[in-house]
């Protein structure tokens, strides 16, 4: 059995563990931000010294047998439902999911804690906010190459649709995310918007060239 005060020194440990990865969350502005995750992480680590101590008396009686592990599975599937409040669907783009996978990571970190295992949980915090921290960069480069881009092209009337965009671009039309005709200038032109989806900046100059070669066609100098 644990003394009070070395329980205590794991609610702690578990709490300075958990803000550290709450803070990088806070400093986006996330609604599950420091405190949030500081109360998942404190709290996994009271649910796991329970399991594990706190049933010492009741063990003392005949053919009783307690499993700390079952307690920890069930942190682990229940913080989904607290992990889901943070994710958000904007549009077609969903956000919190990284989030959501902190606060889950952070509650087993403080399962570790609460079950004595220091070492693996502290290495376990600073793996974390190495992906939270240093990897987001890279993510970002990544992101910046595969992207949306947009065409402004002006073309004689009816010289573009979506049928000519298929005999054009081929298998590549269906990175095509919007197409919108509208009246050009004059009477005997239209003005077609093109947005791409899911295309490098080489591919997106590769299909702008292409569609440049289509008699009449060319980029709305208005828009650039």
């Amino acid at each position: 059995m644990l003394s009070d005060w070395e329980m205590c020194i794991r609610l702690l440990l578990s709490a300075a563990l958990g803000s550290l990865i709450g803070l990088e969350r806070e400093r986006l502005l996330w609604a599950a931000g420091l405190r949030t995750h500081m109360l998942v992480c404190v709290g996994s680590c009271l649910l796991m010294i329970v399991s594990a101590f706190g049933f010492q008396d009741a063990l003392r009686m005949p053919h009783t047998e307690l499993d700390p592990s079952r307690v920890a599975a069930q942190v682990v599937s229940g913080i989904g439902f607290l992990g889901a409040g943070s994710i958000l669907l904007r549009g077609e783009v969903i956000k919190g999911l990284t989030t959501a996978a902190s606060l889950w990571t952070v509650a087993a970190i403080g399962l570790a804690v609460g079950g004595g295992l220091y070492v693996v949980s502290t290495a376990a915090t600073f793996i974390i906010l190495m992906i939270l921290v240093a990897i987001k960069p890279m993510e970002r480069v990544y992101r910046n190459r595969v992207q949306q881009h947009v065409f402004k092209l002006i073309a004689p009337s009816r010289a573009l649709t979506l049928h000519t965009l298929h005999e054009v671009m081929g298998n590549r039309a269906s990175k095509v995310k919007q197409f919108i005709v509208e009246k050009g200038p004059d009477d005997d032109t239209d003005s077609v918007t093109i947005e791409l989806k899911r295309t490098s900046g080489a591919q997106a100059d590769e299909i702008l060239a292409q569609l440049l070669r289509i008699d009449g066609v060319h980029e709305d100098e208005s828009n650039q």
